[in-house]
């Protein structure tokens, strides 16, 4: 595999448990029209669906959480909350009130923010940061302890028989921030949407879909920046769609690649469209273990994927890298109409000569220099090339610099909110992700989703 595409980093690590579970607190009379029992339980209701208050109703998330029947809100208010949340309920909608003032805190030293183990769910209008492992984990394997994914300690290969994938999930206006492995990460999770939220500090990479076939997944309207990467789907297999997104300022902009460590080889069938992919040239990033530095796209044995209409511009080794993983070659993938400027080389083509690919074709891209220069003519869509694609010779490049450690990465901006955050109905993630047009997507401008400028300070 060429060191020019970045594969995630396995790390292993240990994180300290939270000690001890804090009781629920009573919940006031006619706050929600649900109240507590002497011995903590929630007694019957009526089914209609309940707004628990935290904390005025309940001392902490996991308390109300516990309290949570299907189709109940779990209302957040500001405040920094030191616990590792669980999310175990079907279709519970978990939402702060105010976005950025209300953070879950994993204090560098708990494993994850939140988990969601349960069908439906919607993660919402919050922030997480500071977790040895992840901000957000979505995943249809779990044990008595929670979520288990790759990279978490514990983690098992795929039984499809024992972990069905989960079926449901949103995430959305959630900041995630310094977080060590992954900021928001769908694992064995499939008919669910990432969208409008802010990644950054992550040591492996913001945003993550992996492992689901096929995942019926949207990503969309999303940014990831000052990440080891920015986006990664790993044997995420279509339908799935990344639209709209900024992947900015990281390490790599984004990967789409098979793995043979998870379930359902090959990865297929990506539809990327409309995304700014920019400047992954970022110093003041977490460092990615495999060296992955100034790449925009890269696919490493992915197949019958479509890059249509996205702005690549300013990475420092290549814009796209198409290349094979081990015995897995890229086969059937089309980059059409995308805008490719300022990069050392627009797209290069790196596969091996053990998995050489065939039918990756280009049409209407707006480029400067391909690697092999020949490689426009020889790839040309529709009908795209029946032969196997040339090899680009390999050039040497300057070693990555050295990165920093994910907690020092500088906090984003604050991030706009989920409108009437505080009286919306609790809307859980069911039926998603509906009609999805990417034929649609245009071009980007080249301040897609531009946020303000980053705080110099360090993380809190």
């Amino acid at each position: 595999m060429t060191p020019l595409i970045a594969r995630r980093t396995h790390r292993r690590w240990r994180a300290a448990t939270l000690g001890g579970v804090l009781a629920a607190a009573l919940l006031c009379g006619g706050c929600s029209g649900t109240s507590t029992t002497t011995d903590g339980h929630a007694p019957a209701r009526s089914a209609r669906p309940a707004t628990i208050r935290v904390p005025a109703q309940a001392a902490t998330i996991n308390a109300a959480l516990r309290l949570a029947r299907p189709g109940d809100l779990v209302l957040v208010s500001p405040g920094v909350y030191h616990e590792s949340v669980q999310v175990r309920t079907d279709r519970v909608v978990l939402r702060g009130t105010d976005r950025n003032r209300v953070v879950i805190d994993g204090q560098g030293r708990r494993s994850n923010g939140i988990v969601v183990t349960a069908a439906g769910v919607s993660v919402e209008n919050l922030t997480v940061r500071n977790h040895l492992l992840n901000g957000v984990l979505v995943t249809g394997m779990s044990d008595a302890d929670g979520g288990l994914a790759r990279g978490s300690d514990g983690y098992q290969h795929l039984d499809p028989a024992r972990f069905p994938p989960l079926d449901g999930f949103r995430v959305r206006y959630v900041t995630a921030h310094a977080n060590g492995l992954y900021g928001i990460y769908a694992f064995n999770a499939r008919h669910g949407v990432i969208e409008r939220n802010y990644a950054s500090g992550s040591a492996d990479s913001g945003l993550y879909v992996g492992q689901c076939k096929p995942c019926h997944v949207l990503v969309q309207d999303n940014i990831a920046d000052h990440n080891a990467i920015g986006y990664e789907g790993t044997n995420a297999s279509g339908p799935i769609w990344v639209l709209r997104n900024r992947f900015t300022h990281n390490r790599v902009g984004m990967t789409v690649d098979t793995d043979y460590q998870e379930a359902y080889v090959p990865q297929t069938g990506g539809v990327v469209a409309g995304n700014l992919i920019s400047d992954n040239n970022a110093p003041d990033t977490p460092e990615q273990a495999d060296g992955g530095f100034g790449i925009g796209v890269g696919i490493a044995g992915g197949q019958n994927n479509s890059l249509l209409r996205n702005r690549i511009s300013g990475n420092s080794r290549a814009g796209i890298v198409l290349t094979s993983h081990e015995d897995v070659p890229p086969l059937g993938n089309r980059m059409e109409d995308n805008t490719l400027s300022v990069n050392a080389v627009d797209i290069t083509y790196q596969a091996s000569t053990r998995a050489p690919g065939h039918g990756n074709c280009l049409h209407g891209n707006t480029l400067r220099r391909t690697l092999p220069e020949d490689l426009p003519h020889t790839a040309h869509c529709p009908t795209g090339n029946s032969k196997t694609s040339a090899t680009a010779p390999r050039t040497r490049t300057a070693p990555p610099p050295v990165g920093i450690p994910f907690l020092d990465v500088a906090p984003p901006p604050a991030q706009p909110q989920l409108p009437h955050a505080r009286t919306a109905p609790a809307t859980p993630a069911l039926h998603l992700p509906g009609d999805v047009h990417p034929d649609r997507v245009p071009l980007p401008a080249p301040d897609l989703l531009a946020a303000r400028p980053r705080r110099d300070a360090t993380v809190r």
